[in-house]
């Protein structure tokens, strides 16, 4: 068998590191842990662990990531954290239990219509990704490999991605019962592998990683906060269970106009421009009085 030897990657995120290895060391599957609790499937992120300093440890294919504490840098460490790993491996220690991934939990997937008669949301029994995404060409798919086989499916004309489902909108050249089934395995089967739905780099490239989203949060102006918070708390859960989302894009002070993007089952919903009209903009106008009068969708 090959040593294994592990080298050190940075990342865009100073808080996580990569540790690459020369070999695969999962069976085409990647594991995300948020504590000690979690990795129970995985004896070598329970032994990182213990190290005061991880706060999250993520195993793929041939690389392990690891995101800090604010204890310590990952310059005073990381030397020894690769020789840790290294060492780990190289006595034949366990990276996942067979036993444990055998007994994993079938993957379901259900359909659920929503508002939006171009969209269907196809719900899973697990976590899929950490943050929302959305594709709509497959140009600009290429961050997620799931997207990417779904936009080779000539009537699949966005994907937009929440924590457990996929949200997809379809072209008018078929109709929902023809369609529906395919696509719900098609779903299934790809989660069912183990394969990456979008690339762990994909957060940091695409803007969406927590640093750089509070970063940007904290460089707006007191009224766009407050619309966001607003928004976070009285809108988002809402049209999340329809499969959509609403982004903050700008505030226009002068104009007292709120630009917002509209995602998944929200984008060219028949219903949206009364759910922006009678429903989001008046919540604004009576919770910020005189600093909102209109809300408009840039896209739609």
């Amino acid at each position: 068998m090959n040593t294994f030897k592990v080298s050190v990657q940075e990342t865009s995120n100073n808080a996580i590191i990569k540790f690459e290895i020369n070999q695969n060391i999962t069976k085409h599957q990647s594991f995300e842990f948020n504590n000690i609790d979690e990795a129970k499937a995985s004896p070598l992120a329970q032994q990182l662990f213990y190290l005061p300093f991880v706060k999250k440890v993520y195993i793929s294919w041939n690389f392990i990531a690891l995101e800090r504490f604010d204890i310590v840098d990952w310059s005073d460490v990381q030397d020894e954290v690769s020789e840790q790993i290294e060492a780990y491996l190289n006595d034949g220690g366990i990276v996942v239990n067979d036993s444990e991934t055998a007994k994993k939990t079938p993957v379901t997937v259900y359909a659920e219509s929503t508002p939006n008669p171009d969209v269907i949301k196809f719900v899973a029994n697990k976590k899929l990704v950490r943050s929302l995404f959305e594709f709509t060409s497959i140009d600009e798919a290429k961050q997620s490999p799931m997207a990417t086989e779904l936009f080779h499916f000539p009537f699949v004309k966005s994907v937009f991605f929440d924590e457990n489902y996929v949200s997809i909108t379809k072209y008018d050249i078929t109709e929902w019962q023809d369609i529906t089934l395919e696509l719900r395995e098609f779903i299934r089967s790809y989660i069912e592998t183990g394969k990456e739905i979008v690339l762990s780099s994909a957060t940091e490239n695409l803007k969406k990683s927590t640093t750089q989203l509070d970063n940007h949060f904290e460089g707006l102006d007191d009224v766009s906060k407050e619309i966001i918070n607003i928004l976070e708390e009285y809108v988002k859960p809402a049209v999340a269970s329809d499969g959509g989302n609403i982004q903050f894009i700008s505030y226009d002070a002068e104009s007292k106009k709120v630009s917002v993007m509209l995602q998944g089952a929200c984008s060219g919903c028949p219903s949206s421009t009364y759910t922006l009209k009678s429903g989001i903009e008046n919540m604004l106008k009576e919770m910020l009085k005189d600093k909102v009068e209109t809300v408009e969708a840039i896209n739609g």
